[in-house]
């Protein structure tokens, strides 16, 4: 039986169009019951539609909501008062400058980049600091390139019309990525600064390389399925094809991009430091890169190994204390895969609170396209009052989000402060990568309920989670599929 505050909840949402509610109600539904019809009766929709313009109510919404964009007529001047720039908690060093991914989809290397360049501003004293994402774009997009041409190899025997080959065949080579794809790439190729490897117009504005590359690789992919489909063993009978299709995709991409540094070779990086002093570091992309493990580099980043960092996540469809992961997603064979802790996301934001009072910036993926505005920065699930609109609530959980697919990590970010109020946090301070003109000159606020509906990832310290937490990395991963949502690449 339902406590009576629930069924009174249940008797005000229900929308009753002409008829008053029942005293009794049985398991949601109006007394009245109509038959079942399966199609769209044009009578019918033009009684709803006399019905429903007979309120005044709905012929203001009719009137508003056909001459404006919905979602600026419904934002809640509350909720933008409400979520203001102002921290209690708050690192010593954010990073600057904000920085611009542009029209490509390559948050998740921003965001990475964003928090390793920390430690290398504090490393070298520095105002101002940025890590190329276009060096790490490069490689990730050859080393993705390969990734799904094994993987085709591996599958010639899977259904062409299958769901895996459908879902291969996708997205071939997109921009986004994960954590541990990034972690790879550092890992192989290390870091440089924007400096010597700038962008180049297709690193900001991708979409046309992308064409091209998906393009070849569907195509290249048929060809290997023909191929392996006549050997026995389909690996030793493509080399040649394969390696012939590697190097077309590595001219595409050095003609679109540009050379990248050799990640073994010197490379002479010169700067100012923050008292204007001239300094020249001689070093190479891989040597660079392991910096951040040096005691120096440590210590000055709070004792934090950015070569350590884990991923948590907070996917309520699976038990808590699990190690996740997703069949054949990666970019680079041999090395990581993609891993996530599941927790709930009490121990999530605790970890991420920790990190902040010890002045340590924290990469994070969320659908940052529900209940936000990218003009004004704010990301409040108070945002946008649908139901005020349109008389109905939009009421998925966030376990039926992702069951359902209307949610996923879309886009990755920075965490550089939180509000906390008698131990809870309030609002946090988003690092994002659109640009100054976008939130208050590149910032963003959140809402502590829009992050527990819709941040998904907190790629956190070990130092700062239990030993029970660190010990699921050891754990055999449940394997998700690769269309799964926590599949989906920010």
């Amino acid at each position: 039986m339902e406590a009576e505050g629930s069924k009174s909840r249940l008797e005000r949402d229900y929308v009753y169009i002409k008829d008053k509610p029942s005293d009794k109600m049985s398991h949601h539904v109006a007394k009245e019951v109509r038959p079942y019809s399966s199609t769209v009766s044009i009578s019918t929709t033009k009684q709803w539609e006399k019905e429903l313009l007979e309120d005044p109510k709905n012929r203001l919404a009719l009137s508003t909501l056909t001459s404006n964009d919905a979602k600026a007529v419904l934002t809640q001047r509350s909720a933008t008062i409400a979520n203001t720039q102002n921290f209690n908690v708050k690192v010593d060093v954010e990073g600057a400058p904000i920085t611009n991914q542009r029209a490509s989809g390559r948050c998740w290397l921003f965001a990475a980049t964003n928090v390793f360049r920390v430690a290398i501003m504090k490393r070298y004293n520095l105002k101002e600091f940025e890590l190329s994402q276009a060096y790490l774009f490069y490689w990730d997009k050859l080393e993705k390139a390969n990734y799904f041409l094994e993987q085709i190899v591996d599958t010639v025997d899977e259904d062409l019309e299958g769901r895996l080959i459908e879902t291969l065949l996708g997205a071939p080579v997109g921009d986004g990525g994960q954590w541990d794809m990034v972690a790879n790439l550092v890992e192989k190729y290390g870091l440089v600064p924007q400096s010597l490897y700038p962008d180049s117009f297709n690193a900001s504005s991708s979409g046309t390389m992308s064409a091209i590359l998906t393009t070849k690789l569907r195509e290249y992919a048929l060809e290997l399925r023909q191929l392996g489909s006549r050997s026995s063993n389909a690996k030793e009978s493509l080399g040649a094809a394969k390696e012939k299709m590697m190097r077309e995709i590595h001219l595409i991409l050095t003609l679109m991009l540009g050379p990248p540094p050799n990640p073994g070779k010197d490379i002479t990086w010169e700067f100012y430091d923050k008292d204007e002093k001239f300094q020249s570091l001689t070093t190479t992309p891989l040597k660079f890169a392991g910096e951040l493990s040096s005691q120096a580099s440590i210590k000055a980043n709070s004792g934090t190994n950015v070569h350590e960092l884990f991923s948590l996540v907070n996917d309520p469809r699976n038990k808590y204390g699990q190690l996740l992961s997703v069949s054949r997603l990666g970019n680079i064979v041999g090395m990581r895969p993609v891993r996530y802790v599941n927790v709930d996301m009490t121990t999530m934001k605790t970890a991420c609170i920790s990190m902040l009072r010890s002045n340590i910036p924290i990469f994070f993926g969320s659908d940052v396209g529900k209940f936000s505005n990218g003009t004004s920065g704010i990301m409040d699930i108070d945002l946008i009052d649908y139901e005020l609109g349109f008389n109905t609530r939009l009421g998925l959980s966030k376990a039926h989000r992702l069951m359902t697919h209307e949610s996923a990590m879309t886009h990755a970010m920075v965490l550089t402060a939180v509000h906390v109020v008698d131990e809870k946090p309030v609002r946090w301070r988003v690092q994002n990568s659109w640009g100054e003109t976008s939130g208050s000159k590149g910032w963003f606020v959140m809402s502590d309920r829009w992050m527990d509906e819709f941040v998904y990832q907190a790629v956190v310290d070990p130092r700062f989670v239990s030993k029970d937490v660190q010990d699921v990395l050891k754990q055999k991963p449940k394997m998700l599929p690769l269309w799964d949502p926590m599949g989906a690449l920010a």
